[in-house]
């Protein structure tokens, strides 16, 4: 059985607009399908591969910049984030977690850290503290809980 979106019209203006949740195009395109382009451009690369990249080591070699950053950013791509060594003392608490900030906040005020790797950190230390006040706010509900009864 096909199912045929219903159209809605405007009584001013024409315009279409299909039901809620519907498309126009109940087909549609299929998930994964490439362009007939990129299909295109990738039977003229296959196989081609290798020469394509030894001619860029070639070039790259020759002094073209743009081949030479072509292959570094293949042979070592640019780092996302890196490990961050910062001294911190202990977030058990929400005394231990505002300490905590205190010291990212000395540290990247000395350079030892970029403001970025700060702001991770503190977003970090920000989903412990709530996570410490949550289990807090717990005990006590618990707490008064048994009292009440």
């Amino acid at each position: 059985m096909k199912i045929k979106p219903e159209c809605t019209r405007k009584k001013q203006g024409g315009t279409t607009k299909w039901a809620k949740g519907q498309s126009g195009n109940i087909k549609g395109k299929p998930r994964g399908s490439l362009n007939k382009v990129t299909l295109a451009i990738q039977s003229l690369l296959d196989g081609e591969g290798e020469a394509l990249t030894r001619k860029a080591i070639e070039l790259a070699k020759d002094g073209d910049l743009t081949a030479i950053k072509l292959c570094l950013d293949r042979i070592l791509p640019p780092r996302k984030s890196r490990t961050i060594n910062v001294d911190l003392p202990a977030v058990d608490t929400c005394a231990g977690v505002s300490q905590a900030q205190a010291v990212i906040v000395r540290v990247v005020a000395e350079g030892e850290i970029t403001p970025d790797e700060g702001s991770t950190l503190s977003s970090i230390l920000e989903a412990r503290r709530k996570s410490i006040e949550t289990n807090e706010h717990e005990a006590r509900l618990s707490r008064l809980e048994g009292l009440e009864k």
